[in-house]
């Protein structure tokens, strides 16, 4: 029986929810994209990954619609609403519009907002989203190819995307503990008060807001708030753990390919270029106009075993530029398709570890190789596990990772892992 379903924004976010909810030793199942047959085999904790984060609203809030009531079908008692840990979201949405949606076909009145992943250096004081020691409108994330983050203050990033009150449950209330938290929510409920941003700024925070939040038939933020409650449900009897499978045995063969041009996949490309991996650089401007058979070439050249990086990363000056060339979205499109063409191409030739960095490329890869589910094996890094799958009649592992996540290190480590 399905306890937990949830719905996450992309596929590098659903892989981190479904790989922390995972360390509680209870079997998750991943599914990328609304499966198109009716609930069979699942898990206790059901994760379903769309490609909705920059969609048009209307589009994202049918696509989790779709999602939800294939959940409710599956027998899921209790919902999740997964986006990343920096609030990537425009002032449209769609963080807002589909959390009300998805409210609206549960009946509920309130849910929570809580981003905050203290192990990942976000953190919420205030209302205010910390990246490390930096206000969200001074990290990184200002450059955001697709979605650059100007504000750090999450209640005025909410209210264009809502049409009913939001309000803030604070850290001085958290700290008060889990009582002292549900008298604030249900004092906000009284005033009308249906979205509430919740502060964190260490794990004994999202224990507390877990501990508080865990009846309610919705709750939303990144996935570390969603991490304490497989223990919780077990302490109230609602769940069991099940014995920890055996890890699978996956072939040799392996792939990197990076999308992402965030500051950290910038030092991870960087960081495994200088350990003498063999690497090929993606160009958005050449790609438009040569298309990628270049770059599937040079895949064909090189000794898989040696796990060779194709990559995209660039400087935020570079990514300016293509996308003055080709627009925002075409900039971003062309490289994914390359990609997920490499992707495939790896694969036929014998690669059965597959690294992938970036939330959009991550899901153009895994429809490429047809994933359609995914098993959750071990974590390389907080939010980032290793999965299984089939793909083109193989057993292969693969990784989606947040272009933040991770240590410089976390390509070699990857690898590193299943060796």
């Amino acid at each position: 029986m399905t306890l937990l379903g949830a719905i996450a924004d992309d596929f590098t976010g659903a892989t981190d929810l479904a790989g922390l909810l995972a360390r509680s030793g209870v079997p998750v199942s991943l599914r990328l994209g609304v499966p198109e047959t009716p609930p069979a085999d699942t898990a206790p904790f059901e994760v379903i990954a769309l490609k909705c984060r920059t969609e048009p609203v209307d589009k994202a809030v049918a696509d989790c619609r779709a999602a939800l009531k294939w959940l409710q079908a599956a027998g899921a008692q209790r919902f999740f609403w997964k986006y990343c840990s920096t609030f990537d979201s425009t002032p449209q949405g769609n963080i807002g519009p589909v959390a009300e949606a998805l409210m609206a076909d549960l009946g509920t009145d309130q849910t929570i907002y809580c981003p905050a992943f203290p192990e990942n250096g976000r953190s919420i004081f205030m209302g205010n989203l910390f990246v490390g020691r930096q206000p969200l409108a001074e990290s990184p994330m200002k450059d955001h190819p697709l979605t650059p983050m100007t504000d750090s203050n999450l209640m005025r990033l909410l209210e264009p995307q809502v049409t009913r009150p939001v309000g803030l449950a604070d850290r001085l209330t958290v700290a008060q503990g889990a009582e002292a938290l549900r008298a604030e929510l249900a004092r906000l409920a009284e005033e009308g008060v249906a979205h509430v941003v919740i502060d964190a700024v260490a794990n004994e925070d999202l224990y507390t807001i877990a501990e508080a939040c865990r009846d309610m038939p919705l709750m939303t933020g990144g996935s570390a708030v969603a991490m304490p409650l497989p223990k919780l449900w077990m302490q109230d009897g609602a769940l069991k753990a099940d014995t920890a499978r055996a890890p699978e045995q996956i072939g040799p063969g392996a792939v990197v390919l990076s999308g992402s041009c965030s500051a950290m996949t910038r030092k991870q490309v960087e960081a495994y270029k200088a350990t003498g991996a063999p690497s090929y650089r993606l160009d958005p401007v050449k790609l438009d106009e040569e298309g990628p058979q270049k770059a599937l070439d040079w895949l064909a050249a090189q000794d898989l075993d040696a796990a060779p990086l194709v990559y995209a990363t660039a400087e935020p000056d570079q990514v300016r530029a293509a996308q003055a060339a080709l627009g925002r979205e075409e900039a971003g499109a062309v490289v994914e398709r390359a990609l997920a063409k490499l992707a495939v191409a790896a694969r036929d030739r014998g690669a059965r570890r597959v690294v992938v960095a970036g939330g959009e490329t991550s899901g153009a890869v895994a429809q490429a190789l047809g994933i359609d589910r995914l098993d959750i094996g071990a974590e390389i890094a907080p939010g980032v596990p290793w999965c299984t799958c089939d793909s083109g009649g193989e057993r292969i592992a693969i990784t989606l990772k947040s272009g933040n996540f991770g240590a410089e290190t976390f390509f070699a480590d990857a690898l590193g892992k299943l060796a």
